[in-house]
């Protein structure tokens, strides 16, 4: 069955740096044959799109993580990876790796970030 699972959360001071892997199985194909995206979910707040890496390779970036956030793919690994730079308190959430088949959305459970000031 198709299952993603994601590491490298954990708790990290502002300022600091933390990387991200999505770890992907399942797939009769490679996943550079998808779209792959990162959300957070920080307490008391919506589900938002952090970055987007096409099928095509171009990346997409939330106007707030531009420069800091740098999506990217092994597509040999089947991992796709969020390097997550000069972090803020406000970069706390819950992070979650996605992709969409059609009209099936498939999700991991998520990694917890916690950045202290």
């Amino acid at each position: 069955q198709v299952q993603l699972v994601e590491s490298g959360g954990g708790l990290v001071q502002a300022g600091g740096s933390l990387r991200l892997s999505c770890a992907a199985s399942g797939f009769i194909f490679g996943i550079n044959a998808m779209d792959w995206d990162w959300y957070r979910q920080g307490e008391g707040n919506e589900r938002e799109l952090v970055a987007r890496i096409t099928s095509g390779g171009s990346t997409n970036y939330a106007d707030s993580l531009m420069g800091r956030f740098t999506i990217s793919r092994n597509n040999a690994q089947n991992t796709v990876y969020l390097q997550m730079n000069s972090l803020k308190p406000e970069d706390t959430a819950v992070y979650y790796c996605h992709t969409q088949i059609h009209i099936m959305n498939y999700w991991g459970k998520g990694t917890l970030v916690t950045v202290s000031s």
